[in-house]
């Protein structure tokens, strides 16, 4: 075997952390974002907020049309749309404005060798121009009290949401009870869930009560154990009886029947409300269906009184703790605002989902000043610095990065659907993610990586970016209709049709049809069950 030198010319993909933490921060969604700014807050010293306004680096929509790289344009074809490592050329080493996308990956790329993951960059340790705030317009965070405590205004503490379980327990305390019977009714109001039913059953509660203050043995069968947890589940039986007298009506039930028989009970006795009871005792599916035939003969009462029996059953509360529930978690901050200006719509970030972050000047001049002995330790220690220092620039300037995709594809989405601005969602037309990629020139992955988890604030309410886009329907003209208008259009045949004759799927799809939009009966099934509408049969009004 003739052994020879040879040289050989290929292209490398290696994995970057500057790259990876882009593409994450791309996916995290606001509230995730918030967490990552404060968990690098705690861990970078070289990263600080600030309250200062001091002038932001130029970006946005003045930069749309910002080149991609051709390198991070084959690191971004070369990576799924899933949150896997990704790969950057080791020939790039900078940070477009675009982030990381591509919009194909030609050739044969070799294996990809790894390299150290550093933060270490270009080793400067130079205050460089973009350590400077960014995000300058977001307000900052209430400081609080000099000793790091934060106060709370006494408005503040009157708008605190009261849960169920302090609404029970402000009404236990006005009962006079024995401190067993006490604990038996604290026990079961915290064992309530959200909707305010009590899932376990008393024997399973009792069962775990004993566990808890470590009352049972091994020996399940033991006369003494068995005795304790029937004296047990007795005193949860009555605690159960004050617990379902208490507001709201319906508390503590164990299913639905029994919560609406609790609500029927503290009505006035009318010949509505017996009828009530007695189809609460049947099974539901008969009421769920209203089946009013088969009511009458099972209860005995004519089909008058069970009509207007249903009909009471229908303005009772199914979710007694439904009220109580903290709808504050469940509030959705748009990182998108777009707003009318003109004949045109403004597209904007908001404001305070943007930190407002900067490098620690006074560190960063401390390192530039001293540079670390001569002996090794202090080599290391100044290395290790120098890295946390590139750390928190690249965190900065991929924050940055990524406010800036999604202003980018905010805007191009809504220039795309315009009509929807304009006119609602009946206007809305069809969109795919490749269409905004080819117009911004990034990846599809990206585009799908921006879209979830982000909102945008519109003049007719708060939508995912991913509510813009849909398939497109076949229209008798030849053009096509957004699924998105044509489920619209549903919501507005149903909410037009005659309670007493309420339209079928069937009817609906020849409804759709005579709008020259061809949907089958299967689609129209199928986008009435994604808007959550119940069939004709059990649409139709008593």
């Amino acid at each position: 075997m003739k052994q020879g030198l040879s040289l050989r010319v290929s292209q490398h993909l290696a994995l970057t952390p500057q790259l990876q933490q882009s593409i994450r921060l791309l996916q995290l969604s606001t509230l995730e974002m918030a967490q990552e700014v404060e968990q690098m807050l705690d861990e970078n010293p070289f990263l600080e907020r600030t309250e200062e306004i001091a002038e932001r680096e130029a970006f946005g929509l003045e930069q749309l049309d910002a080149p991609v790289s051709a390198g991070e344009q084959i690191a971004e074809a070369s990576v799924p749309d899933s949150p896997a490592p990704l790969l950057s050329p080791t020939e790039s080493t900078g940070s477009s404005s675009d982030g990381p996308d591509a919009d194909g990956l030609e050739g044969k790329l070799d294996g990809a060798s790894p390299v150290e993951e550093s933060w270490e960059g270009d080793g400067t340790v130079e205050m460089a121009p973009d350590d400077s705030e960014w995000g300058g317009d977001a307000p900052a965070r209430n400081s609080g009290s000099g000793d790091g405590e934060e106060t709370a205004s006494a408005a503040d503490l009157a708008r605190a949401p009261v849960s169920l379980q302090d609404h029970l327990h402000d009404q236990a305390r006005c009962l006079r009870l024995s401190d067993e019977d006490r604990a038996a009714l604290y026990f079961l109001i915290e064992s309530l869930n959200d909707d305010g039913y009590l899932e376990e059953s008393l024997a399973g509660l009792a069962g775990a009560w004993l566990h808890l203050s470590a009352v049972a043995t091994l020996v399940e069968n033991d006369p003494a154990v068995q005795e304790e947890r029937e004296a047990l589940e007795q005193r949860l039986g009555v605690a159960l009886q004050l617990l379902q007298h208490m507001e709201p009506s319906g508390v503590g039930a164990r299913d639905l029947g029994e919560c609406l028989r609790l609500q029927i009970l503290e009505l006035r006795n009318t010949p509505e409300a017996r009828a009530a009871l007695a189809i609460c005792g049947q099974p539901l599916e008969l009421m769920a269906k209203r089946d009013v035939k088969r009511l009458c003969n099972l209860c005995g009462i004519d089909d008058e009184t069970v009509r207007a029996a249903l009909g009471l059953i229908a303005r009772l509360e199914p979710k007694p703790g439904r009220r109580f529930v903290d709808v504050e978690r469940n509030v959705v901050v748009p990182d998108v605002i777009v707003t009318r200006a003109g004949r045109g719509f403004k597209v904007i970030l908001n404001p305070d989902v943007m930190p407002r972050l900067r490098v620690h000047d006074v560190y960063a001049n401390a390192m530039r000043q001293n540079r670390g002995g001569r002996d090794n330790g202090g080599e290391a220690g100044h290395a290790a610095m120098q890295q946390r220092l590139q750390e928190a620039r690249w965190f900065i300037k991929n924050i940055q990065q990524r406010f800036d995709t999604i202003l980018r594809v905010s805007s191009a989405i809504v220039e795309r659907q315009r009509n929807f601005f304009m006119h609602g969602e009946l206007a809305m037309r069809p969109l795919v993610l490749r269409e905004i990629a080819d117009e911004l020139g990034l990846h599809e992955s990206t585009i799908s990586r921006v879209t979830t988890a982000k909102y945008m604030s519109t003049p007719f309410g708060t939508y995912e970016l991913k509510y813009f886009f849909g398939s497109s329907l076949g229209t008798e003209t030849g053009g096509n209709a957004s699924s998105t208008a044509v489920r619209a259009l549903l919501k507005q045949f149903i909410a037009a049709e005659e309670p007493a004759k309420p339209l079928s799927d069937n009817q609906l799809s020849d409804l759709l049809r005579e709008q020259g939009i061809e949907c089958a009966r299967r689609t129209v099934a199928k986008y009435r069950e994604a808007l959550r509408i119940a069939p004709a049969n059990l649409r139709k009004a008593l």
